[in-house]
């Protein structure tokens, strides 16, 4: 994505305010966009339509809405750039002692949130990043050490394994496998083995394990002969949902380091 093309978008204090009100609730639409906006809904969708250029709002069709979602990934390809990898680490120990100083309860995810979408452009062609995707000893390298396996046919099983740990079946399935443009398979749900990691007390596992069962996709799209648009939609949430909080902090940088692991052969300093 052009750096310029995201200076610009953010330039417009319109623009600005159009990206707060996403952060404040992801997934709205142009109706919920333009309340309070003294323009015509057809200058917001103009607005909209220079941050979706930008890559920094992604639009998804469900049923006759159009919902749109923030995207980070614009930005933080933009700090890769401009932030020296060395500075990475002390530049996030600064932002997050800002916001803790600032805002004490701000939250990964927003209460009524229900998805997680996030894209991304990476250098790469389409098999590639299906092999990086689906090659477990691929997606260790950019997943901490663990992350999913399967033989990646629909109905198959995958099993999951946490920082090194051996793979274990906790009841996810492929739902769509079409090399190399799309995969979709189902996310875990809460499990015993992640009590003792997170010390949540016998009650707190029962609430999580009412959450419902949620799914990740990824559409891979040939954008040139050597660049493709990677869009991750992680949806099926309720709001309030603890799991949408976890994956929310946790799929951007595992992406930013699929990226860079594609782009430069090595993950982003200073991120899992």
């Amino acid at each position: 994505m052009d750096d310029d093309a995201v200076f610009r978008a953010l330039a417009d204090p319109t623009r600005r305010h159009l990206l707060d009100a996403l952060y404040a609730r992801d997934g709205r639409t142009l109706s919920e966009l333009a309340e309070g906006l003294a323009m015509t809904r057809q200058a917001v969708t103009k607005h909209l339509a220079v941050l979706e250029e930008a890559g920094l709002v992604t639009a998804v069709r469900r049923g006759r809405e159009r919902r749109h979602h923030l995207n980070p990934a614009p930005l933080a390809d933009v700090g890769d750039r401009w932030i020296r990898r060395y500075d990475r680490a002390r530049v996030d120990a600064l932002t997050d002692l800002k916001r803790a100083l600032e805002d004490p309860v701000t939250e990964t995810a927003h209460p009524a949130a229900t998805a997680f979408v996030y894209v991304s452009y990476i250098r790469t062609t389409p098999e590639r990043l299906w092999e990086a995707l689906t090659t477990p000893a691929f997606i260790r390298r950019y997943f901490d050490g663990g992350g999913p396996d399967s033989d990646w046919t629909p109905g198959a099983p995958v099993r999951w394994s946490m920082g090194g740990e051996p793979a274990q079946d906790w009841d996810q399935h492929v739902l769509e496998a079409d090399p190399p443009r799309r995969l979709a398979y189902t996310w875990h749900n809460y499990r015993p083995e992640m009590q003792a990691i997170f010390g949540w007390s016998d009650e707190q596992l029962a609430v999580l394990q009412q959450e419902p069962v949620s799914r990740v996709a990824f559409e891979i799209e040939p954008v040139s002969p050597e660049a493709v648009k990677l869009t991750v939609t992680h949806d099926g949430f309720v709001p309030g949902s603890a799991m949408l909080e976890g994956i929310a902090g946790g799929w951007p940088g595992i992406l930013s380091n699929l990226k860079s692991l594609l782009e430069t052969g090595e993950v982003v300093a200073g991120r899992s």
